[in-house]
C-alpha cells in the first residue's frame, strides 16, 4: 500500500468514526448556543448587576438636600435617620444595619462623603452611592452658581457618537463596535475549537497506546503516517463543524429580514433587494454584512492553529501512557492558547496598536489574535502575509518535531 493510501485510510477512519458519533451531532447543534452564552451572558449579568445592591443604607444628611434625592432615586435602598454615627456603628456591629452614609455640609466644596460598613459590601454598593451622589452634587453646584435649570439639563445630556467609514467608493456607516465584538467571538471560537480538538487528538493517541491498537497500526504504517492521518482526520471533523456553523450564520443573515418581519410586523422587509442592510425598527442596532475575507481568515487560521496545537497535543499523548500523566505536560501547550484570550480585551480596544501587531505576528498567538484583528479593523496586507508565512513555517516545524 502506498504511503498516501495509508494516510488516507487513517484519515477516513478518524473522520467517519467521529462524524457518526452522537457527541459530534450534539456539539454541532449546541456549540453555537454554548459559545454565545458564555460570551454574552456574563457581560449582560455584569452590566445589570454592577449598580445593583441589596443593602439598606441609612443616611445622615447635614445638607438636608441630598438625602431626599437619594430616597427618590431608590427608596428601597436609602432611608434617613435621626440617630448619630455612634449609634449606627453599634447597629452595624450587631448586624441590624448594612451600612450608613454621612453627607457633610461641606460636600459641595470638598466633594467627599463617608460610607460605614461592617466590611465588604461589594463594588455595587460603592458604585451606586458614587453615581447618585455625584449627579445630585453636580446639579446643586450648578444651581448655586446661578446656572439656569434649562442649561443644567443641556449640560447633563449625553452625546451620541456617529462613526462614518471612508472608502474609495464613498462613505458608509462604520460598524467598529460590532466588528470588534464579532472579532472577539471568532477568536474565542478558535481558542475553544483548538483546545477541544487538540485534546481529542491527545486522548486518541493515549487510548490507542493503552489498548495496544497502535502496535497493530504501526506494523502497517510509519509513525509519521499515523500521526498525519490522525491529525488531518480529526481536523476534517473540526472543519466540517465550522463550515456547518458558518453556513448557519449565512442562512440566518440572508433570511434575517424575513424572520424579523414575522415578529415586527414589517412584511415589506422580506422583499428588499439583496445586499441591502436597512435599519430595522424595534431593534437597537442593525447587523452589517460580514466580509468574505473575514471568513477566509477564520477558516485558514483555524486550520493552521489546529494543526499546530494538534501536533503538540499528539506529541504529549505519545509521551505518556495515561491521560492523568498528560496534565503536567499539557501546561506548556495550553499557555500559548490562554495568553491571547487574556490580552484580547486590550487588543480589541486598540487593534492597530503595537501590542496587537506584535502578538498577532507571533505564530502561536496568530490563529486567535490575527483572526480577531482582521474582523475588527483593516489589517495591512504585509502583516497578514507575514503572519501566514510564520504560521505555516511553525506548522511544519511542529509536525516535524511531533
Amino acid at each position: 500500500m502506498k504511503n498516501s493510501n495509508k494516510i488516507w485510510t487513517i484519515i477516513s477512519f478518524e473522520f467517519l468514526t467521529r462524524v457518526k458519533s452522537k457527541g459530534f451531532i450534539i456539539s454541532t447543534i449546541l456549540g453555537p448556543v454554548f459559545l454565545l452564552a458564555i460570551m454574552i451572558i456574563p457581560g449582560i449579568v455584569a452590566s445589570v448587576s454592577m449598580n445593583d445592591t441589596s443593602k439598606h443604607i441609612a443616611v445622615i444628611d447635614e445638607t438636608n438636600y441630598i438625602a431626599p434625592k437619594l430616597i427618590k432615586d431608590d427608596p428601597k435602598v436609602f432611608f434617613t435617620t435621626t440617630k448619630n454615627a455612634e449609634e449606627l456603628k453599634k447597629e452595624l456591629l450587631k448586624g441590624e444595619l448594612d451600612a450608613f452614609l454621612i453627607i457633610p455640609k461641606d460636600i459641595y466644596e470638598k466633594g467627599e462623603v463617608s460610607v460605614y460598613t461592617p466590611g465588604g459590601g461589594g463594588i455595587g454598593l460603592i458604585e451606586k452611592i458614587d453615581n447618585i451622589v455625584s449627579d445630585v452634587v453636580r446639579e446643586k453646584r450648578l444651581m448655586d452658581a446661578g446656572v439656569n435649570e434649562k442649561i443644567i439639563k443641556i449640560v447633563e445630556s449625553g452625546v451620541s457618537v456617529k462613526t462614518i467609514k471612508v472608502t474609495e467608493q464613498g462613505t458608509q456607516k462604520d460598524y467598529t463596535e460590532f466588528y470588534s465584538i464579532f472579532g472577539y467571538i471568532l477568536g474565542f471560537m478558535i481558542y475553544f475549537l483548538m483546545f477541544m480538538y487538540g485534546a481529542i487528538v491527545m486522548r486518541g493517541v493515549i487510548t490507542e497506546k493503552v489498548n495496544r491498537i497502535i502496535e497493530v497500526i504501526n506494523s502497517s504504517a510509519k509513525p509519521m503516517e499515523i500521526m498525519m492521518g490522525k491529525i488531518f482526520g480529526i481536523g476534517a471533523v473540526g472543519l466540517l463543524q465550522v463550515l456547518i456553523w458558518v453556513g448557519l450564520l449565512v442562512v440566518i443573515s440572508l433570511a434575517g429580514g424575513s424572520i424579523i418581519s414575522m415578529f415586527t410586523n414589517q412584511p415589506q422587509m422580506a422583499n428588499l433587494p439583496a445586499g441591502t442592510n436597512p435599519q430595522i425598527k424595534g431593534l437597537p442596532f442593525d447587523i452589517p454584512t460580514i466580509p468574505i475575507g473575514v471568513w477566509i481568515a477564520f477558516i485558514f487560521f483555524f486550520l493552521t492553529g489546529y494543526f499546530i496545537y494538534s501536533a503538540l497535543f499528539a506529541a504529549v499523548g505519545s509521551a505518556v501512557d495515561q491521560e492523568e500523566d498528560a496534565q503536567q505536560l499539557q501546561t506548556p501547550i495550553t499557555l500559548p492558547l490562554i495568553i491571547p484570550i487574556l490580552f484580547m480585551p486590550a487588543i480589541m480596544g486598540n487593534p492597530d496598536g503595537v501590542l496587537a501587531i506584535v502578538l498577532s505576528l507571533f505564530p502561536f498567538f496568530s490563529p486567535i489574535i490575527m483572526t480577531a484583528r482582521i474582523a475588527a479593523t483593516s489589517v495591512p496586507i504585509w502583516q497578514i502575509a507575514l503572519s501566514v508565512v510564520l504560521t505555516l513555517s511553525t506548522l511544519f516545524l511542529c509536525i516535524w518535531f511531533a
